[in-house]
């Protein structure tokens, strides 16, 4: 289609894209649809309407213009020249995401990566497209590096010695000189240095030994590794544990004197049964009138660590504890998080504490805030909870059973309010002496869990409230928040259209309260049945990341308007600053600085991240670790994800879950047929699809890697 007519005159494609270019580039923040730009440019013939539709695909396929919708463009304003983030993949098909822009990611060769690392800051040029490829860029500067320290093993090959990473997408393994390995020897596992990036393809990355963390394959070396590769700590300075040591358990009159004692008041704690830090406790006492008073007892941490302190400098940099499969990296040093401040049994403890009064149907007429003085009676683990609601036996039987039917209301409350019901299965390891996983299996929220879980949602809602929920003629004081945003809309819509696929509908459009009910419908469905674990996986990436800050839009998963942490100072700074706060207030100080707070924020959500990063890689080493001894034996498994690269499954008696590599499906080719979410092979029609049962054998555990292959067993 070369010409056409505008208002009976003849126009060629040359004139209409003249005339269109200069249309977008007249009014350059304007967003126009089809009918706007025939309408503007007096487009009123078939033939030139169908000659303006071509030349847009071509400038948006140019780059000239961005297509917003599959009708609308506007002008691209973001050039040739861009800067962004690196997003490194195993497979090769790296690409570069543009800073503030909605645009998609864009493709990088290898070949044009310039060896940037995943997370690198990066400026771009983008590349003239060829016809029929896909837009690519390549990078012209590393502006930042996200890291300069690895975590690997040390090898040797023709007498040079290089490091090894762990699960890094590095282009290369580290050449380290004779010089620079510090005495580390073949095997070891160490922290290398960066000292000298590749200037070009045929160049080498060189580093240096930081830290030798010991033998590859020991437990504990295995583990500080795990830590190391996110900048995480795996020791404790001397200075913080000798302040530690220093601190007085004692309490004293003036204590005793300022705070509400409730030492003689049936109070217990309920936690894991390896639990060390015990830094909440539930009591309860019946008042007249068929009231209960529930106090909410939290370890009164910012009593012992005072800001500004060492120990507080410290608290503040970790920001977290850490929970590996078989260890606890805590945040604060042992004598305060296991001994000073752990609400342990028959010992009196100081608390800072949410007291409520509940009627019968789990109302609250009345709430305070106090510092306390607490004793308790009983430390219960999750399984002895668990068997006084079952069986209605046992010491404290009838304090623990009117705990749950109050918090059974109080749940049940919140459902109703529109709270997302995720309840998700974690995997759990027995660990012998040595670190040796010698059993795996998942650990599955029971009432006991969600007993203390509810009355530690109404405390955190509760003090939230108190400070955010105030009068608009009123400015309310600063406080680390809990927030949790709507889901992302896009992604709403693509688990909307993958589920589909099994016969699920979800409500994607409308109020908060009817896309939530919808959600909640799709996840009771799905329960029990083979897809389960799948499509809540793709739920669960449609949800946003939870996160702290002083600018409060509340807590969409919870369905809670003000929500904050303060139940876990021992093991969360923000519920220490929250504390600190609170008591500010409660004497009558101004409101604290919004800036540094919202910087602690930022901090505490970034070190929360990296902390369940590091929780996930020790559950998948120590997965892969355990089926090692199993390589060569088969076992029934089912099919618990299908990919275009291979089929994951799923053993039916550990739930260990492994892949078979589309190259190991050696008896057809088989195609990813994704609308049915399965593999089909295309001469025998051979078809393996979600849930499927299978016979699989264990072909390989590659710890290092820590990946695990399985095959099909004929």
């Amino acid at each position: 289609m070369g010409k056409a007519k505008k208002g009976g005159k003849r126009m060629n494609k040359k004139q209409l894209t003249e005339l269109l270019a200069s249309f977008f580039q007249g009014q350059p923040n304007k967003t126009f649809s089809l009918k706007d730009i025939f309408r503007n440019l007096k487009l009123d013939t078939h033939p030139l309407k169908m000659l303006a539709i071509d030349i847009l695909e071509e400038l948006s396929w140019d780059d000239f213009l961005t297509r917003v919708t599959d009708t609308t463009f506007r002008l691209n304003q973001s050039g040739q020249v861009l800067e962004g983030t690196f997003i490194r993949k195993r497979t090769g098909k790296n690409s570069f995401q543009p800073d503030g822009t909605d645009q998609p990611p864009v493709f990088v060769a290898e070949r044009n990566s310039m060896f940037a690392l995943d997370g690198d800051r990066v400026r771009v040029t983008l590349m003239a497209r060829r016809d029929r490829h896909i837009k690519e860029a390549v990078v012209t500067e590393i502006l930042k590096r996200s890291k300069t320290q690895f975590v690997g093993r040390v090898l040797t090959e023709h007498g040079v010695a290089f490091v090894q990473p762990d699960g890094e997408n590095l282009s290369k393994d580290i050449i380290v000189p004779k010089r620079l390995l510090h005495k580390a020897a073949v095997n070891d596992k160490v922290i290398v240095r960066v000292v000298e990036w590749p200037q070009d393809e045929h160049g080498h990355i060189v580093g240096e030994v930081a830290a030798i963390l010991g033998q590859t394959g020991d437990n504990t070396t295995e583990m500080h590794a795990i830590l190391a590769q996110y900048g995480l700590p795996y020791t404790y300075p001397k200075n913080v544990e000798d302040a530690a040591e220093k601190l007085s358990a004692e309490i004293t009159e003036a204590d005793y004197a300022e705070r509400e004692d409730f030492r003689d008041v049936f109070t217990c704690t309920i936690d894991p049964h390896d639990a060390k830090d015990f830094d909440d406790a539930l009591s309860l006492r019946r008042l007249p009138g068929g009231l209960y008073e529930v106090g909410v007892h939290i370890a009164d941490v910012s009593h012992y660590v005072t800001e500004g302190s060492v120990i507080d400098k410290e608290a503040r940099q970790r920001a977290t504890s850490v929970y590996l499969v078989d260890r606890t990296i805590p945040m604060l040093p042992e004598r305060l998080c296991n001994f000073i401040c752990s609400l342990r049994p028959n010992e009196e403890k100081l608390a800072y504490s949410v007291i409520f009064t509940l009627d019968s149907e789990a109302k609250v007429k009345a709430w305070r805030l106090v510092h306390t003085v607490i004793k308790s009676d009983r430390r219960f683990t999750y399984e002895e909870a668990q068997a006084r609601i079952d069986n209605n036996e046992g010491d404290y039987k009838d304090e623990i059973n009117t705990l749950w039917m109050l918090a059974r209301q109080l749940r049940e409350q919140r459902m109703a309010n529109g709270a997302v019901n995720f309840d998700r299965e974690e995997m759990r390891f027995d660990i012998d002496e040595k670190g040796v996983p010698v059993r795996c299996y998942f650990k599955i929220s029971k009432e006991a869990n969600k007993l203390v879980e509810e009355f530690m949602l109404l405390a955190n809602r509760t003090v939230a409230e108190s400070i955010g929920k105030v009068p608009k003629s009123v400015k309310a004081k600063t406080l680390p928040y809990r927030i949790h945003d709507m889901p992302d809309p896009t992604k709403l819509d693509t688990l909307r259209d993958f589920i589909v696929k099994f016969g699920y509908k979800l409500k994607t459009t409308g109020t908060k309260s009817a896309v939530t009910k919808s959600l909640n419908n799709l996840l009771g469905q799905v329960e029990g049945k083979k897809e389960q674990k799948l499509i809540e996986t793709v739920a669960l990436r449609a949800m946003m990341k939870a996160k702290y800050s002083v600018y409060n839009i509340g807590h969409y998963g919870l369905a809670f308007d003000y929500y904050t942490h303060f139940t876990s100072p021992i093991r969360r700074y923000p519920d220490t600053m929250v504390h600190r706060l609170l008591t500010r207030y409660q004497q009558g100080g101004r409101s604290a600085s919004k800036e540094k707070y919202e910087e602690l924020c930022e901090h505490s959500s970034d070190m929360e991240q990296l902390a369940a990063q590091a929780e996930r890689d020790s559950i998948r080493y120590k997965m892969v670790e355990f089926m090692s001894k199993y390589v060569g034996q088969t076992f029934d498994a089912h099919i618990s994800g299908v990919a275009s690269y291979g089929i994951y499954c799923e053993i039916d008696e550990n739930h260990c879950e492994g892949m078979v590599p589309m190259r190991d499906l050696k008896d057809d080719y088989y195609e990813f047929d994704e609308k049915n979410y399965c593999l089909r092979g295309r001469r025998r029609h051979n078809r393996y699809a979600l849930g499927d049962a299978v016979r699989i054998k264990v072909a390989r555990a590659n710890i290092d890697k820590r990946q695990l292959d399985f095959t099909i067993d004929e």
